[in-house]
């Protein structure tokens, strides 16, 4: 069973910081996995990357912060789904690839996350993904193999990049919704799980601040009344 108490306890509005206060007390970690199938019980977790942001106070704009990825070792007992490997063009079995156990990686993943979401004063995590269902999906499969009974992410809430970039620019894929965006993206470094990582923060950015710079977002205009 998830543990979905509070990371920590915030009192008063006023006591929160901007960051805290622009999402309810949810702090966005843009998240992607590379994996070897569409099943999270059954296939393998073969990459994962992380990406915090931060808040600029002054413009309330968002941008990239901190980012940390993984090559993952397959669990025992994974499936290997052929089409999914020619596809991301991972090898499992390259000794090269410096791959580390799941447990591992979502330690080291969340003892940033956890420093990152106490320093900007939030209660919990939340996933920012492109198709977010997916990712979280695998990502809850992992934290359960690993018997991790405390993850800082809240278990079923996420930020979908899909759904957000087809309202902001009438778009779905994540490289035509970055073309929309004006955000260059190459498609012979994609499905790499820090590039798509990267692409998918920018994109949540531009959105956000595209966003607020509408005035869609009026925490300063709520201070002043």
């Amino acid at each position: 069973m998830l543990d979905v108490s509070k990371e920590t306890t915030v009192t008063s509005k006023e006591e929160k910081s901007p960051m805290a206060q622009r999402f309810r007390g949810y702090f966005p970690v843009v998240i992607d996995v590379e994996t070897a199938g569409f099943n999270a019980k059954t296939d393998a977790l073969l990459e994962m990357a992380a990406c915090t942001l931060k808040l600029d106070e002054a413009s309330g704009e968002f941008s990239i912060d901190e980012k940390i990825w993984f090559n993952i070792e397959p669990f025992e007992g994974a499936n290997l789904e052929p089409a999914a490997l020619e596809f991301t063009g991972i090898d499992p079995t390259n000794p090269l690839r410096g791959a580390v156990e799941e447990s591992d990686a979502l330690k080291e993943m969340f003892k940033l996350i956890r420093k990152k979401m106490k320093a900007a004063g939030c209660q919990r995590a939340v996933m920012v993904a492109h198709n977010a269902a997916f990712d979280l999906g695998f990502l809850n499969a992992a934290i359960e193999r690993c018997n991790i009974k405390r993850s800082p992410f809240h278990p079923f809430v996420s930020f979908d990049t899909t759904t957000l970039s087809g309202l902001a620019f009438g778009q779905t894929v994540l490289a035509k919704a970055c073309e929309a965006a004006e955000i260059e993206f190459n498609n012979s470094e994609a499905h790499s799980a820090l590039y798509d990582t990267e692409k998918t923060a920018e994109l949540f950015c531009k959105i956000i601040n595209k966003w607020q710079r509408l005035g869609g977002w009026p925490l300063i205009a709520e201070e002043a009344k």
